[in-house]
């Protein structure tokens, strides 16, 4: 009986420590989203009017530690998105491949821009999880 009972709890304590395991593998993701929605114009082909844009953005980021950083950068981070959404012409705002472009230049640009205040990229991902136009 006394070797059998090793046996038989030896694979239980195996089995909870797997999961803690697993969980310490797991890389840490936060995000950060922006709240109101950012809105801007974007210039129309006929030049005469102004579109309208409404997007929520989400930023990914590699740790918590960060969240504070970007709350602190949040001016320049916004002024960042806003200043490359306006630039955009209607068909790049309006299609699905250039949605996609505009998502990729506003992560390189937020990569540079924070590199350049604080000696890292900080966001790994840009989402846009609202993503209206007019």
């Amino acid at each position: 009986m006394r070797v059998l009972l090793p046996l038989i709890f030896a694979p239980l304590l195996l089995l909870t420590a797997l999961p803690a395991q697993a969980q310490q593998n797991v890389p840490e993701v936060v995000y950060y989203g922006f709240d109101p929605d950012i809105v801007t114009n974007y210039v129309t082909e006929n030049r005469r009017t102004l579109g309208y844009l409404r997007v929520s953005v989400e930023l990914m980021l590699p740790s918590r530690d960060m969240l504070k950083t970007i709350e602190y950068h949040e001016p320049l981070i916004l002024d960042t998105i806003i200043g490359i959404l306006s630039k955009q012409s209607e068909e790049k705002v309006k299609s699905l491949h250039g949605r996609e472009e505009i998502r990729l230049i506003i992560l390189e640009q937020l990569q540079q821009v924070l590199r350049r205040e604080t000696g890292q990229p900080m966001v790994q991902d840009v989402l846009f999880t609202k993503y209206l136009y007019q």
